[in-house]
């Protein structure tokens, strides 16, 4: 699969040109929206926390909370954009014969270049407020690796599991707001961490079976200088090991998105 991909990788970026294209057509600012979006979130996020003074205790809340926001969009672009890869274009699967996955990649791919470009606001804005804290940047290449093959992996789920069922797409709706809540996006992992370990020490680490808290972690401790795993309780810190499990957990996504969608290849053209 991996060299029917790369085969035909032209195919793969023209797709990702597209569904860049197609986000932003008959707009008048077109792309010029992927850098105006996250600072009018910002500016949104800025207005309100201070109306309700919303800060969780944290001097740097506010940019705590946009940097999760921000990397939260990228995963829930791919579960709602990657519910049509494959359905939305009907033609093209009947017609033309190429490696099917190459749909939900290009999907992921897109939304992974539009989440660059608004990190790269994210990083203006904290930077500016000053609050950035570069010692541990290097967590930004596992976080970046693990975060793309995540959304490649729900983007196969998503698009193939679409094809058969076509209430996906409200079941992702659902999904993907108690992701979001189970998810460490507006509150720290800590309070995960201290919950777990208070129900059952040895369950502390069972956090990072939801990816999202390794990724989350990753990305915060890269460009914040947050620590990368919080405290379990006074003096007993979790071992740097336990975010292997959210690595794993986003490889073990893509291999079963992959083979999901290997095997329901060869119904799509009935179906569909």
């Amino acid at each position: 699969m991996l060299k029917e991909i790369y085969k035909r990788r032209e195919l793969l970026w023209i797709l990702v040109k597209r569904n860049l294209t197609i986000r932003y057509k008959n707009s008048v600012l077109g792309f010029f929206w992927s850098l105006l979006t996250p600072l009018l979130m910002i500016l949104v996020y800025v207005v309100f926390a201070s109306i309700l003074k919303f800060d969780n205790g944290r001097d740097d809340y506010l940019q705590f909370l946009v940097a999760g926001i921000v990397t939260w969009q990228f995963t829930a672009g791919c579960l709602n954009d990657s519910l049509y890869a494959i359905v939305g274009n009907t033609n093209l699967v009947k017609k033309v014969f190429f490696p099917r996955i190459i749909l939900p990649i290009s999907t992921a791919l897109a939304n992974g270049v539009n989440f660059l470009l608004t990190f790269v606001v994210l990083l203006l804005f904290i930077l500016v407020t000053g609050v950035a804290d570069f010692t541990c940047v290097y967590w930004l290449v596992p976080a970046i690796l693990m975060h793309l093959t995540l959304g490649i992996g729900i983007a196969c789920l998503c698009a193939t599991a679409n094809v058969f069922f076509r209430d996906m797409q409200h079941l992702v709706g659902v999904g993907s707001l108690a992701w979001f809540f189970l998810s460490p996006v507006f509150y720290d992992l800590s309070l995960q961490v201290g919950i777990l370990n208070f129900a059952n020490p040895q369950w502390k680490g069972i956090v990072f079976l939801n990816p999202m808290s390794g990724i989350l972690a990753a990305y915060r401790t890269a460009i914040m200088g947050y620590p990368l795993l919080p405290e379990a309780a006074a003096g007993a810190a979790l071992h740097p090991a336990w975010l292997l499990l959210s690595a794993g957990v986003c490889v073990a996504v893509a291999l079963i998105g992959a083979a999901a969608l290997r095997k329901g290849d060869k119904y799509f053209g009935d179906v569909l």
